[in-house]
């Protein structure tokens, strides 16, 4: 989530015109993230966060993703339900981008997670796994492995402006996980992005996922590989540590509801390595290339050194339980 785009409160009530959603009350940019530009929208009627597309999201991507947040909707998942305007549309057009307005959830993140916390969104992740098996609307993922190379060949000759050591760090991880990554796990949509700040709790109790922009098809065991970088480290960013209890946790909830495979586990450290590796490229990419003029929020992409190198060391699954 970020301001690319900025709009003022004529600009949201012409936006807002187009909707049954009454009479506009309040607005606010976001500025968390990176991806697409957000504001939340209160009216008369509700509270609304309004999305517009901006970089790195395919228009054609985009009924995907309207279609997996009401189908997760209808299923009693909490989530964003896309809200349609007057056309019956959930996607609708300003200027040259493409936008859509989508329920607010209660409640809001937390920057920390506690063991207690992650077992439920492990339980919740499977939960999404398992309903969305009767989708039958697919979407490759635009991050998997065999894009990697191709970000990294766009940034290593300005990477070591960030870390000196980072292009060979990077070249000797990307050559680990290119030659290790599996030909073939349990597959199907998965979010793809479980970061904290995506995970919303009220009065501690679980109140939904939000930001469903890199949901995929992909392994479901790199969804649990994204969710160990993402919430089982702890500490400062040049000495994270990994919490084995919350990864423990993680994983009881997750299967509560679905059970992983031996050979899921045999895995999850090279996709952890490689997700790791994923939200470094991304992130070096973005630190490298801020738009001018955008208020955005960059995220550092020095915290992932650690992560790479514990996954790196690490021999099997276990290392990430015991």
């Amino acid at each position: 989530m970020a301001i690319y785009t900025k709009l003022d409160k004529e600009k949201i009530n012409s936006i807002l015109s187009s909707y049954n959603l009454g009479n506009l009350r309040k607005f606010e940019g976001i500025k968390e993230g990176i991806e697409n530009t957000n504001y939340s929208i209160e009216t008369d009627k509700g509270k609304y966060i309004l999305t517009i597309y901006e970089k790195r999201v395919n228009k054609d991507d985009l009924p995907f993703f309207s279609e997996l947040m009401l189908g997760l909707s209808n299923k009693n998942f909490i989530c964003p339900k896309p809200i349609s305007n007057k056309n019956s549309s959930y996607i609708s057009d300003l200027q040259n981008k493409k936008f859509m307005i989508v329920s607010r959830l209660e409640g809001k993140s937390k920057k920390n997670l506690s063991p207690s916390d992650c077992k439920i969104v492990g339980r919740e992740s499977a939960k999404l796994h398992e309903i969305t098996k009767k989708f039958y609307f697919k979407r490759q993922n635009n991050f998997s492995v065999k894009s990697w190379r191709k970000i990294f060949d766009q940034v290593k000759d300005e990477c070591n402006k960030i870390h000196p050591d980072l292009p060979k760090l990077i070249e000797g991880n990307l050559i680990d996980v290119e030659k290790n990554w599996p030909d073939s796990l349990p597959s199907g949509i998965i979010h793809a992005d479980l970061f904290n700040d995506n995970i919303f709790f009220k009065n501690n109790k679980f109140s939904g996922f939000i930001d469903f922009y890199f949901s995929c098809n992909d392994f479901y065991a790199f969804e649990i590989a994204i969710c160990f970088n993402a919430l089982c480290f702890d500490g400062i960013k040049k000495n994270l540590s990994f919490n084995v209890t919350k990864a423990k946790k993680f994983m009881e909830g997750y299967n509560e509801v679905r059970k992983i495979s031996d050979e899921e586990r045999r895995s999850i450290k090279i996709l952890s390595q490689g997700a790791a590796l994923r939200f470094l490229l991304t992130r070096v990419f973005d630190y490298i290339n801020i738009v001018d003029g955008a208020v955005v929020k960059i995220k550092d992409p020095i915290e992932y050194l650690k992560r790479l190198e514990f996954h790196k060391n690490a021999k099997s699954f276990e290392d990430y339980l015991i």
